[in-house]
């Protein structure tokens, strides 16, 4: 996937192929992919609304949509631990289009979308550079508030935008219905991006806060 960036054409089609061949995979192992390609379309307005915060690009991007079609993989063997089991299921599948540095990259972001956050002491985040592990944890934190926003695989959410300020990040969401646990969801697991970005997460309808829980576990 990053071995051929140097020419944009090349590097539309090598994103589509790669994204194709990920959707095929999805719909192989898991039925839910109405609420991964949601958790992957909330992930993707999320990272390019908080672009010049993070300061990645294209390659991360891919890396970020991909982990988020395969984040619930491993529901196929059960619901418990299946943050677990997607990870290695990526890590174990030689047909899925991604290099070595990939692999571990998408599947360590796949993991994180819930429970334990990122930790030096984790073999396969262990693994990677100090600029990879920078790198897992901004799209786990970012893929931690899309998968809240979806908690309820309703598709309850039409459309996300972030007014970020020194203090703050405002997430401003556009519901098609209403979405309470969704909201709980997200906020409960956006310790992380509080971290990332050393800002409060504020999630907003229309220009009115929601109730603030405060923070709650980071569990999904």
């Amino acid at each position: 996937m990053c071995r051929r960036r140097n020419c944009a054409d090349i590097n539309a089609v090598t994103d589509s192929d790669v994204l194709s061949s990920v959707r095929e995979w999805v719909k192989v192992h898991q039925a839910d992919s109405l609420h991964a390609e949601q958790v992957a379309f909330l992930s993707l307005r999320l990272f390019d609304d908080l672009a010049f915060l993070h300061g990645l690009g294209s390659t991360e991007r891919v890396q970020l949509n991909c982990a988020a079609l395969l984040h619930d993989i491993g529901c196929a063997h059960g619901r418990k631990g299946h943050h677990k089991a997607s990870r290695d299921l990526i890590l174990r599948a030689g047909e899925l289009p991604f290099d070595e540095r990939e692999r571990v990259m998408v599947a360590c972001v796949a993991r994180y979308h819930r429970k334990a956050l990122p930790n030096d002491n984790h073999k396969n985040y262990e693994r990677l550079n100090r600029t990879d592990r920078r790198i897992v944890q901004v799209l786990s934190a970012i893929l931690r508030v899309a998968d809240g926003l979806d908690s309820s695989h309703h598709g309850n959410i039409e459309d996300v935008h972030c007014d970020v300020t020194p203090a703050r990040i405002s997430v401003r969401v556009r519901l098609g219905s209403p979405a309470d646990m969704d909201f709980r969801r997200a906020r409960e697991k956006g310790i992380l991006l509080e971290e990332v970005f050393e800002r409060r997460l504020v999630l907003a309808v229309d220009g009115i806060k929601t109730p603030d829980s405060g923070k709650g576990p980071a569990d999904g």
